[in-house]
């Protein structure tokens, strides 16, 4: 009887290199899959491909260094690397930041890559699983918060009148609001007015009409 020498055949095959880069396509896919669903810009694809290229890059880096060299010098860039890729997903406009919690997921899941490639599966299917429910559940429960709080952006264009950006303050404050930011720009003759109202949802209709009615507003336009 003919023994088949296994060992050499799955050496030859690097069959634990693609277990590892498989249990790294599930991971990385199942919190992509919660971001595609969401319509996120770093949906299912980008995340699968940065666990594996972690992972990969992890792997390589223990094979190369051989138990002589230093093999988290390569797993080091990983983070440079992603770094450049989350900092391509914030986004700056009018002083609104947005895609700060993809940022955050490609960043771990970066590190459930590399988690993956030095052997530690058990971790990276717990950070995983960490991941999930705090992207799936907490999403869901900040949009029940946002019902009942949020930030509504407003620009309002009144006569140059100093006494007059002072009862701005106190008309939105006897609403019920708070002013995060209040910056003004003259403009012959008329001050620009531009507001961060914050608080409950439902009071940011009334602080509105009640600006419009107490100035007479040349404008008045929305941004939330």
């Amino acid at each position: 009887m003919i023994e088949v020498p296994w060992g050499d055949v799955a050496a030859m095959l690097q069959l634990d290199l693609l277990g590892y880069l498989l249990l790294a396509v599930i991971l990385g896919g199942a919190i992509g899959l919660e971001r595609e669903i969401r319509g996120k810009a770093a949906g299912l694809r980008t995340n699968i491909l940065i666990c594996v290229g972690a992972a990969l890059f992890t792997r390589l880096s223990i094979e190369i260094a051989g138990g002589v060299g230093d093999p988290g010098r390569i797993t080091a860039q990983i983070v440079t690397g992603v770094g450049f890729i989350g900092a391509g997903t914030i986004l700056h406009s009018r002083g609104h930041v947005s895609g700060l919690t993809s940022a955050a997921t490609i960043w771990l899941v970066a590190a459930i890559g590399v988690a993956v490639g030095s052997g530690a599966l058990l971790e990276a299917t717990g950070t995983t699983l960490v991941v999930f429910l705090v992207l799936a559940v907490l999403g869901w429960f900040e949009k029940r918060l946002q019902r009942y709080g949020g930030v509504t952006h407003v620009t309002l264009e009144i006569d140059d009148d100093p006494e007059r950006l002072g009862d701005i303050e106190r008309i939105v404050q006897e609403v019920g609001l708070s002013i995060e930011e209040f910056r003004t720009e003259h403009r012959e003759g008329r001050v620009l007015v531009r507001l961060a109202l914050a608080g409950p949802k439902r009071l940011h209709e009334k602080a509105r009409l009640d600006l419009l009615r107490a100035f007479g507003a040349y404008t008045l336009s929305l941004d939330e």
